[in-house]
């Protein structure tokens, strides 16, 4: 579930334990763990955190030798700092003790998580699309992206390789809010209809950091702290079958787009035949 906002939010939140050293690992669920080289984890001991940051919906921590560990939260996984002596729940499947006794806490209710050490960084985000929030991704270079495209509306939106960090709530969230129909081709937007596609997707991304992402009913996602996202109050379109359009009034209806449960309103998102 964790997006770009909800990773956003968690690497933010690990700046905490920039320039502390990982003097100890252990590794509980040995199928977390991909290492990409020689060697196994137990390298990145000794090592120094040098930075945390974000890659589409990867979190990025740069070590001192050159190394990088990239974690992906997929569907379950949470990063938490623990301090002093937090017991580990059952869900926990990596630990990384650091200098000043805190511990980084990977834990992954569901195993599908991933911890990745790499030395060049192009071996896991190499073909990243553009960032959504980036400042070279202007309105015309998304409408020349666009352009090229004949696939529907969200299934490119949520490729990866196409534009990195979007997912299901927040596609789902800039759809309704630019008016635009999941189902319609990249290729047949006008222009302002890539404009309002554009500002759609900054303003609900921009929104949902400023909140600390989407905690959802499941709990699932929460902050390196432990503390939920507010996001959820703010959801317009997405797990919202059946509620009152915000803006007109109609139902917001559940259909099922490329396998994925898709929210819309019907009447602010008409689905426009292509080439209209």
């Amino acid at each position: 579930m964790p997006e770009l906002p909800e990773v956003e939010t968690i690497a933010r939140g690990m700046q905490q334990v920039v320039g502390q050293r990982i003097v100890g690992v252990e590794i509980l669920w040995d199928r977390t763990v991909v290492v990409l080289g020689r060697g196994d984890l137990t390298k990145v001991k000794g090592q120094r955190i040098d930075q945390v940051g974000r890659r589409g919906k990867w979190i990025v921590i740069s070590l001192d030798e050159g190394d990088f560990l990239f974690v992906h939260l997929r569907m379950s996984g949470r990063i938490l700092i623990d301090v002093g002596d937090v017991p580990v729940d059952k869900h926990a499947r990596v630990l990384f003790d650091l200098g000043d006794g805190r511990r980084i806490r990977f834990s992954d209710q569901r195993k599908f998580g991933r911890i990745v050490l790499a030395a060049d960084p192009d071996q896991v985000i190499g073909d990243l699309g553009p960032e959504p929030l980036a400042d070279d991704l202007t309105a015309e270079r998304l409408g020349e992206m666009l352009a090229k495209r004949r696939g529907r509306l969200k299934p490119l939106l949520l490729n990866q390789r196409f534009l990195a960090g979007l997912g299901n709530i927040y596609t789902d969230e800039a759809l309704w809010l630019a008016r635009l129909h999941p189902l319609r081709t990249a290729d047949t937007l006008s222009c302002e209809e890539v404009e309002r596609l554009y500002k759609a997707i900054r303003k609900v991304l921009g929104n949902a950091i400023a909140l600390g992402g989407t905690t959802l009913r499941d709990e699932q996602y929460v902050r390196a702290d432990g503390e939920s996202g507010d996001f959820a109050q703010q959801l317009q379109a997405y797990d919202r079958a059946g509620i009152p359009c915000a803006r007109c009034g109609a139902p917001i209806v559940r259909i099922v787009v490329a396998q994925r449960g898709t929210h819309l309103c019907p009447r602010c998102q008409p689905e426009v035949n292509d080439g209209v």
